[in-house]
């Protein structure tokens, strides 16, 4: 079992910056890969980002274009989201997602195990 914690979350101006971090307990983090999903109020929720478990691939969302990177230190448990060039519709809930397995997924449906989510909130 593998329990996740974000933070990072907050307040920031349109154009600025947020490193959102994922804490996760358990032996099995190293290998599953981790994802980033959100879900702005009123919508669905919507795929960030995703990472293999080694951290050699990585694949992200069409409105994502270059704004977003995901890393992951797999000695500390943690899986990082930077968020560069932020615009108000980037304004939602995001959450930490992982997997049992490997491979990096796009949907949601695939990953066992969800955070509490953090808020990002973006201002014009």
């Amino acid at each position: 079992q593998v329990q996740l914690v974000e933070s990072g979350g907050g307040l920031v101006q349109a154009g600025g910056s947020l490193r959102l971090s994922c804490a996760a307990s358990g032996r099995t983090f190293s290998s599953g890969a981790m994802g980033w999903f959100r879900r702005a109020p009123g919508k669905e929720r919507e795929f960030v980002a995703t990472i293999t478990f080694s951290g050699s691939t990585t694949y992200y969302g069409d409105f994502v274009k270059g704004r977003f990177t995901i890393s992951r230190d797999n000695a500390k448990n943690e899986v990082y989201l930077q968020m560069n060039s932020l615009k108000p519709e980037d304004t939602a809930v995001y959450y930490c997602a992982g997997r049992m397995n490997r491979w990096a997924s796009t949907i949601t449906r695939e990953y066992d195990y969800w955070g509490q989510g953090t808020q990002v909130t973006v201002s014009s």
